[in-house]
């Protein structure tokens, strides 16, 4: 027992002259508060932003896409276009030698290069006038292929700049809901519409 209280009194002093000392050295914490607001990030509205977008890819397509920033689009609208204004010049070029090979045929000549031989033809001229008929059609089809991509150039940027300026944010959400009745254990389905207005 003597010994414990030794222990004790001899702690004590130890724990008291092992005080610190106050230090003189002072430091500054200066903190920085980032905050995200979306309506300082967001451009304001502007009505006439879709209209712009429409005419500038109107005037030049891919314009409208440059505008709105998405270049992905542009080489294949460039692609679309091109590939329309090709199959229309083949197509053509085909038109050219069935209606040639056509003509000659109706002046009894038989060097066309669909004759073959020149005893008996490889393509009857009943054929060759199925062959421009068919040649004018594509050349028809690519025609409007060209056009469409032209259309859905100006459509895609005049809808692309709409969407640019919609708003998206937490206020109006649409989750499904899945729920299971714990009386009879049947699944209940539901659909939960938040909506606030500030």
């Amino acid at each position: 027992m003597k010994y414990r209280f030794l222990i004790m009194l001899l702690l004590s002093a130890v724990l008291i002259s092992t005080a610190q000392e106050t230090d003189t050295l002072s430091v500054k914490k200066e903190e920085i508060m980032v905050v995200k607001d979306i309506s300082i990030i967001k451009e304001p509205y502007d009505p006439l932003t879709p209209a712009k977008a429409a005419f500038y890819s109107a005037v030049l397509p891919g314009l409208g896409q440059a505008y709105n920033e998405k270049y992905w689009k542009i080489p294949i609208i460039y692609a679309g276009i091109a590939g329309g204004i090709y199959l229309h010049i083949q197509n053509d070029k085909d038109y050219d030698r069935f209606r040639n090979a056509y003509k000659s045929r109706l002046a009894g000549l038989t060097d066309d290069e669909f004759y073959g031989d020149g005893t008996s033809p490889l393509i009857s001229t009943d054929r060759l006038v199925d062959a421009q008929k068919t040649a004018q059609r594509n050349k028809d089809l690519s025609i409007v292929i060209s056009l469409v991509f032209y259309l859905v150039n100006i459509i895609d940027a005049n809808v692309d700049a709409h969407l640019r300026q919609y708003n998206v944010n937490d206020d109006l959400t649409l989750r499904p809901n899945f729920e299971i009745d714990p009386i009879n254990s049947q699944a209940n389905y539901g659909l939960s519409l938040k909506l606030n207005l500030k």
